[in-house]
């Protein structure tokens, strides 16, 4: 599975090299925009109109569901298709944009010059009559009022060519549409003529005429590259249908999923349209006269609150957070000198259980000052994830450090170090939150979590310093894999009871306090875990015990049955002084018959 899953990521990589990913950000504004307005049914209780009859009410309430039912069919509409623009390829979503553009372009020409059209009747209402009896008297006088009278009309139509002409020339930008230069002039003029018209006193019915036909023809245009367009669009929405139901007939969705995943980049894309919107808070923050002058934690407060206000920031900020523990997850690898061994990166659990509790607090439908308080909590628990990380970065160098009798006192030092500061940092966060929270569910779980924490490094600590001392005896200490397996069950037993503690707090949370179907499920989840765990731990137990018994109710070998034999163990190729001889009349140490077995059950 991995096999394939590389293979494609490579391959959909050669292939699509030209994505970048900024070009997707525009769609997840619009389909955050969406999901923030449209998808809500109104609140007719609150705006039912005053004075109104009963049958009034109700023919307006069926009028204004039908208007929502509509509103949340086209926002639906809009929403597949910003996600079937987001899927396709650059060389064809750059077109698709210089389409929309042209679109805006056409609208902002429209009304333009519908808002020119009502400017200038008013203008010209009273324009005959008071200039009639001045064109009649040859004076300069006259000529000179009448020109400061035309020249705030002559300024707008001015005004008007040069913004009609630049739309124009961005429209002929935009769009390629024909090399035949008359029809380009044409199309060059059918922005301009209306202005030119306008300048005409009394031509309202005309000029509005002239208006939508010159509009009619850019859409026309527009519709004329679509049609001409349509045979290649057909053809990527099948060449996209046949390569996704290829790859789930030989792969299965999850590498398809993988695949799109990586060919489009999301976890980028969402990083950056958080980041976009962010600074847009932030310019907010620095033009608004209301909030401008917040304190610092204010202005991150309100920052964190807003950016988590909708499921698809908070996407976004999940993103984040997966970033940044992916850089944290790389710094402690560099302190440990460690390759990146892992299939999955360091921010993925981290990014999910962020989700996954955001989901199951309802954050966004938080009022802002709850939702601070819950994204607080969140994550102080992403930041526990993050330590049990790094944790079991640093137990397995500890391992492979006495396994491989490396003598590097840097790479040991750097070992303690990490294990040092992670039971500084577990100690520093159990002190604060303790000190400063009262007693709730939260607090419970942070504190024995970070209990948990701490117990683990110092179980890794023990174990290590027993190999440590086991490597430098000049004499083998047979019993220090016994020592080892009873240090690691001490620690395995604690950690149990600590998770039945949490178990319960986490029920009586469920049952007395929130609820919830998702807060259900996770912690069936985790107790079906634990139970796995605990039951795995147990049989290794029976299996240890049996393997015991078995390998000292073999007999020992005499003196004469070793001199006889005459050779090395088997196992550790050291010459035997004392043996065990097993039913089938093997000769082995029964230290080393022991962990030979022990090592099977683990």
């Amino acid at each position: 599975m991995i096999y394939y899953l590389r293979r494609l990521e490579i391959h959909c990589n050669s292939c699509i090299t030209d994505d970048r990913m900024s070009t997707r950000v525009p769609l997840i504004f619009i389909v955050n925009e969406l999901f923030k307005s449209s998808f809500e049914p109104p609140d007719l209780a609150h705006i039912v109109p005053v004075n109104s009859t009963l049958n009034q009410i109700e023919i307006w309430q069926s009028v204004q569901y039908s208007k929502a039912i509509i509103k949340i069919i086209v926002s639906c509409l809009m929403f597949c298709l910003s996600l079937f623009l987001f899927t396709l390829p650059e060389r064809y979503l750059l077109p698709v944009y210089r389409h929309v553009v042209s679109i805006c372009v056409v609208l902002v020409s429209y009304w333009e010059n519908m808002q020119k059209l009502g400017l200038l009747s008013e203008k010209y209402k009273n324009f005959k009559i008071e200039t009639t009896t001045q064109l009649t008297i040859w004076n300069a006088d006259n000529y000179i009022i009448i020109f400061i009278q035309l020249y705030p009309r002559l300024y707008m139509l001015f005004h008007s060519i040069i913004l009609q002409y630049c739309l124009s020339l961005v429209f002929d930008i935009l769009q390629v549409f024909t090399t035949n230069h008359s029809t380009h002039k044409v199309f060059r003029y059918s922005f301009i003529i209306p202005t030119f018209i306008a300048s005409i006193p009394n031509t309202n019915w005309i000029l509005r005429t002239v208006i939508m036909l010159s509009t009619l023809l850019q859409l026309f245009i527009l519709l004329k590259t679509i049609l001409l367009n349509l045979f290649s669009i057909t053809n990527l929405i099948r060449s996209g249908y046949n390569h996704a139901e290829e790859t789930i007939n030989n792969h299965g969705i999850f590498v398809l999923v993988e695949t799109e995943w990586n060919r489009l980049k999301i976890s980028s894309v969402l990083r950056m349209f958080w980041a976009i919107r962010l600074l847009i808070q932030i310019l907010y923050l620095l033009t608004n006269t209301e909030i401008k002058n917040l304190t610092l934690f204010e202005t991150v407060k309100y920052l964190l609150i807003t950016g988590c206000d909708t499921w698809v920031v908070v996407l976004g900020m999940t993103s984040i957070i997966s970033y940044f523990c992916n850089n944290i997850a790389a710094f402690f690898r560099w302190v440990l000198l460690t390759d990146k061994e892992d299939d999955l990166d360091c921010g993925v659990i981290p990014a999910i259980m962020f989700l996954i509790l955001t989901i199951q607090t309802g954050l966004t439908d938080l009022d802002p000052e709850n939702r601070f308080i819950k994204l607080y909590e969140i994550v102080h628990i992403v930041c526990i994830s993050i330590q049990d990380y790094i944790y079991n970065m640093v137990d397995k160098l500890l391992t492979y450090l006495n396994v491989s009798l490396n003598r590097s006192i840097n790479r040991h030092l750097r070992a303690l170090l990490v294990c040092g500061f992670l039971i500084v940092l577990s100690v520093t966060i159990l002190y604060l939150v303790l000190s400063y929270h009262s007693v709730s569910h939260w607090l419970l779980a942070v504190a024995v979590l970070n209990i948990i924490t701490i117990m683990r490094i110092l179980v890794s600590l023990a174990v290590y310093s027993l190999l440590l001392i086991n490597f430098n005896r000049s004499t083998c200490w047979e019993n220090v894999d016994d020592y080892v397996y009873y240090i690691n069950s001490f620690g395995n037993i604690l950690e149990i009871c600590f998770c039945i503690f949490l178990f319960l707090n986490d029920v009586y949370n469920l049952v007395f306090v929130t609820g919830g179907v998702i807060r259900t499920i996770m912690i069936c989840i985790q107790t079906y875990w634990k139970v796995y765990f605990a039951r795995n731990e147990w049989r290794k137990f029976i299996k240890r015990r049996a393997a015991l018994r078995k390998v000292e109710s073999l007999p020992d070998a005499t003196s004469v049955e070793l001199s006889e034999f005459d050779d090395v163990c088997a196992i550790c190729y050291q010459k035997m002084r004392t043996a065990k001889i097993t039913n089938c009349n093997h000769y082995f140490h029964g230290e080393c018959l022991r962990k030979w077995i022990y090592l099977q059950i683990d």
